[in-house]
């Protein structure tokens, strides 16, 4: 019997206005266990769309989205997925402006009931992992292009999730710190073990996952492995 998969979309559709603008069309895809997937097409394809149903922050006007093989339609559990087992890396880091880098990691921890000390611990930690415990007193506008994306994977990481979203990881960073950031991230995953699904327009970085999938015009197109 095969394994029940991490992620499963099944015929999903996303429309906006009442159908006038068509987001996604009839996608199913999986994520398996520690798989890797690129999820590739031009500007307004639908792929930063297919990334936020997978994660619970939207929802699909048509067809199911799966955790673990069950059905997920409330936004509730969504939410208490993403503090436990989904981490999100967002394309423009969405890091707090006012507070340090350890005190942005440890926003994710937040409604999980920590204590200050372990919080901080686990923040300087996940910020270890990246790289950048020497820098968890800064904050962001002190913080290069390359150090706030790996503030924001550390975020990510922080709850140890079995999978990472990743969108446009190095999209706004120089060649030199998209290297950095583009090895780190699987890095990590080898370590970590957690699936890699990660946007991106980077044919470089598509190719170092197991999988890519293109999008045009809200369908998948192509599957590549």
């Amino acid at each position: 019997m095969a394994p029940v998969p991490l992620v499963k979309l099944d015929h999903v559709a996303r429309e906006f206005d009442g159908g006038a603008v068509v987001a996604l069309r009839d996608v199913s895809l999986t994520v398996a266990y520690g798989d890797s997937i690129a999820i590739v097409g031009p500007s307004g394809s639908g792929k930063s769309t297919l990334i936020q149903l997978i994660c619970g922050m939207d929802m699909p006007s048509a067809g199911t989205v799966a955790w673990k093989g069950n059905s997920v339609t409330g936004r509730k559990q969504w939410t208490e997925l993403r503090a436990r087992e989904i981490g999100v890396v967002f394309q423009d880091f969405l890091l707090l402006p006012n507070l340090t880098a350890a005190q942005n990691v440890e926003m994710a921890i937040a409604a999980g009931g920590a204590g200050a000390k372990e919080s901080r611990k686990k923040a300087i930690a996940a910020l270890d992992s990246v790289g950048l415990s020497h820098r968890a007193s800064h904050l962001p506008y002190a913080l290069s292009g390359g150090e706030r994306q790996r503030v924001a994977i550390a975020r990510g990481l922080i709850n140890s999730p079995g999978l990472m979203l990743v969108d446009e990881p190095t999209g706004s960073l120089d060649s030199a710190n998209a290297a950095l950031v583009s090895q780190l991230l699987f890095d990590l995953q080898a370590r970590r073990g957690h699936a890699l699904v990660l946007v991106t327009h980077d044919p470089a970085l598509a190719k170092r996952c197991a999988r890519q999938i293109f999008i045009r015009d809200g369908r998948i197109v192509e599957r590549a492995s």
